[in-house]
């Protein structure tokens, strides 16, 4: 994002292809393609992630790449990896950190639904979504233990929203 050019334009055509797919559907259809499994499950959430927080990193880059105290850098004669280590990194990084944490509750809520469709977490290893589909069949005769799961989905989701 800092030198721009022809590389950055291939970077974010290749990051534009991914969100031809719904976040969902592309998580799923990683899931499933590489097997069930903690390790595949977050490999596919991180691939489905990753371009949206590299748009993000690219826009903010963008902006600060323009700003007077690059150019005071420059003139000053710093070369263009200590200008972007120490000038644009530390204003990058916040941004990026902030969306981030936002994605930390979407990602819960697709690990869980992957665990409810079996493409997640394998029993024995606890995992909220595992734990909704196992309980599936007590929605009938006791509905409340069958809610606690994704009770607890909704409050952990919530409170990072907040945090």
């Amino acid at each position: 994002g800092y030198t721009g050019g022809k590389t950055n334009t291939v970077i974010m055509r290749t990051v534009d292809v991914f969100y031809a797919f719904p976040a969902v559907l592309l998580a799923i259809a990683l899931s499933g393609a590489l097997g069930a499994g903690i390790g595949n499950a977050l490999l596919s959430l991180t691939l489905v992630f990753v371009p949206q927080v590299a748009r993000i990193a690219e826009s903010v880059t963008a902006q600060v790449r323009h700003m007077d105290y690059i150019d005071a850098a420059r003139a000053t004669g710093a070369s263009a990896l200590t200008i972007i280590r120490v000038q644009v990194l530390g204003n990058v990084l916040g941004p990026i950190f902030v969306f981030s944490t936002g994605l930390i509750s979407v990602c819960m809520i697709l690990a869980s639904g992957l665990s409810f469709l079996g493409l997640g977490v394998r029993p024995p290893e606890p995992e909220w979504g595992l734990m909704l589909n196992t309980l599936r069949t007590a929605i009938y005769t006791q509905p409340w233990v069958a809610a606690l799961p994704g009770l607890m989905i909704f409050i952990t989701s919530i409170s990072f929203n907040i945090l």
